[in-house]
């Protein structure tokens, strides 16, 4: 993967960082029934599309190294099931933003050993066949997972974080994918690659993610109580912590409290959608 190289001025260091400060307050979804309202705080120097766009080529290099690996979609009927959870889960997107219906959705499943998943900006989703098999997980478990990471990329999480660091040096890597020092292209892969693996999300984050995850599954008719088994079973996997695609933060039992409030919240969409 791409290196974040240090290529700036002083002068162009400080710039970045007062056009990160002066962050624009977004909304960038709507309420949902589960009602996540948050304002947010967008930097003007990282914008949606740069950052979808940085975000397509660092999949595109993640993908091309783990076909070249032999580890990409090995298992055809599990990359199917996977593939056919995400065609039922995306559509009810357009409840907190239509526009992400237009998004160039890619589902991959990696062959690895991880508990992991995660999703970058714009709809490139990777599952990790670690987390299905070792966790057993129900065609509702992977979709309360999915729509975890969907959220995130609804939320735009990924361009709050990066804003978010004004103060540190990924301010410079930013300002020279906006001003265009070196190539603008990579360096914004670059970011879009370190939000996604180098920065945790935050519990606010985490907590938005999981509530709209709920409704998304739910819509999609799938149980949204899955959910909270989905994490009863990480708990006893890991041992009481979090895996990698997910920050430690709330701790299990707080996010299972919550989960099992709000998988209650959206109960009648699910039933609707049963239908």
């Amino acid at each position: 993967m791409v290196i974040i190289r240090n290529k700036l001025a002083a002068g162009l260091f400080i710039l970045a960082c007062v056009g990160l400060t002066a962050c624009t307050t977004v909304q960038t979804t709507k309420s949902g029934t589960i009602g996540i309202d948050r304002q947010q705080r967008m930097s003007p120097l990282v914008s949606e599309a740069d950052l979808q766009a940085g975000a397509t080529l660092a999949y595109l290099e993640i993908i091309e190294k783990e076909r070249s690996n032999g580890t990409l979609n090995a298992d055809k009927a599990m990359s199917k099931r996977v593939r056919g959870i995400a065609q039922q889960l995306v559509p009810a997107v357009k409840v907190f933003r239509t526009d992400a219906l237009k998004w160039d959705w890619q589902v991959n499943v990696i062959q690895s050993d991880q508990l992991n998943a995660w999703a970058m900006p714009g709809g490139k989703i990777a599952f990790y066949s670690g987390i299905i098999e070792r966790l057993k997980l129900t065609d509702a478990e992977i979709a309360a997972i999915m729509g975890h990471e969907i959220a995130h990329a609804l939320r735009e999480h990924s361009r709050e974080r990066m804003s978010e660091q004004a103060t540190t040096g990924l301010a410079i890597g930013i300002g020279g994918a906006v001003l265009g020092v070196g190539s603008g292209a990579t360096e914004m892969a670059s970011l879009a690659y370190n939000t996604t693996f180098g920065l945790k999300h935050s519990r606010s984050h985490e907590t938005e993610a999981d509530r709209m995850g709920v409704e998304l599954a739910a819509r999609s008719g799938f149980d949204p109580r899955a959910a909270i088994t989905v994490w009863q079973k990480m708990a006893t996997v890991s041992g009481g912590g979090g895996p990698e695609w997910l920050s430690t933060h709330p701790s299990n039992q707080t996010r299972i409290a919550d989960l099992k409030v709000y998988s209650q919240k959206v109960m009648g969409l699910y039933q609707a959608a049963r239908n």
